[in-house]
């Protein structure tokens, strides 16, 4: 049954899946993902209203130009957040998701109440060498061109970790599966040119950073940087869990994600 309805957002055409009743929520996904991938997290939906939008180019939602850069996402996210009268609502973001919430902090900080950066990066520029973002662009785009089921191959091991249940792969391979090359294009070369090193002392927000300790896109080093250039923000580890924190280990993620929003005043 399909859950998702569609607003018009700076011409473009956004669907989200929205539950629940209180404080908003709004949960951003990262590559080859769509709202499907906050689905564990709806269990906070018997306190929050939790909505998981589809990222321009994802899912249902219409795909972005070819020169969208994470800019862009911040303020068309900004605009979706205006349109479903969410108010100041808490930021969720994983991976990709993750750089855009904290782009979101810096461009428009009167949006957000607070921040979690789930298993991210200050862009790839901002948290990789120059040679490893080279690596990684050439190793991700020509991926967009092959079948779904060699790109679920690919890619699953980097998302979750080999211990991780196979019906856990299973459903995750289903929504990698049906990703959009235009739209996965736009949003890699999006993410490997942002480079967020500078401004993150302006995020001042309540933010919390969530990792699983065996990610292997987006390693501790890079965790620590972040909290280090965040004033104020507190790093949780999560035992066992790989880049999809929040998948591999929701209760615990679901735990510290409770947490973290009810310490934050009204």
């Amino acid at each position: 049954m399909d859950v998702t309805q569609c607003v018009d957002v700076n011409a473009l055409r956004i669907a989200y899946r929205k539950e629940g009743n209180g404080q908003p929520v709004v949960f951003l996904h990262g590559f080859f993902g769509d709202h499907r991938v906050w689905r564990w997290q709806y269990e906070l939906a018997d306190q929050y209203t939790v909505v998981s939008w589809d990222a321009p180019g994802c899912g249902r939602s219409s795909s972005p130009p070819a020169n969208f850069r994470m800019s862009n996402y911040a303020d068309c996210l900004a605009s979706f957040i205006q349109a479903l009268e969410l108010g100041r609502p808490h930021i969720v973001g994983n991976s990709f998701g993750g750089t855009l919430a904290l782009e979101l902090c810096v461009r428009h900080p009167d949006v957000i109440r607070s921040v979690v950066a789930a298993d991210t990066y200050a862009g790839w520029s901002g948290s990789f060498s120059p040679e490893i973002v080279a690596g990684r662009l050439s190793q991700s785009l020509p991926d967009l061109d092959l079948p779904a089921d060699m790109v679920v191959a690919k890619w699953m091991p980097g998302f979750v970790t080999a211990s991780a249940p196979q019906s856990l792969k299973d459903e995750l391979g289903e929504i990698i599966s049906g990703f959009h090359p235009a739209g996965m294009r736009v949003m890699i070369q999006a993410l490997a040119e942002a480079d967020l090193r500078d401004v993150l002392v302006q995020v001042t927000l309540p933010t919390l950073l969530i990792w699983g300790d065996k990610d292997v896109r987006s390693p501790l080093t890079v965790a620590e940087d972040l909290q280090a250039r965040i004033l104020g923000s507190r790093l949780v580890m999560i035992p066992g869990a790989g880049h999809l924190s929040h998948a591999e280990a929701a209760d615990r993620f679901n735990a510290e994600l409770r947490s973290f929003l009810q310490s934050i005043p009204g």
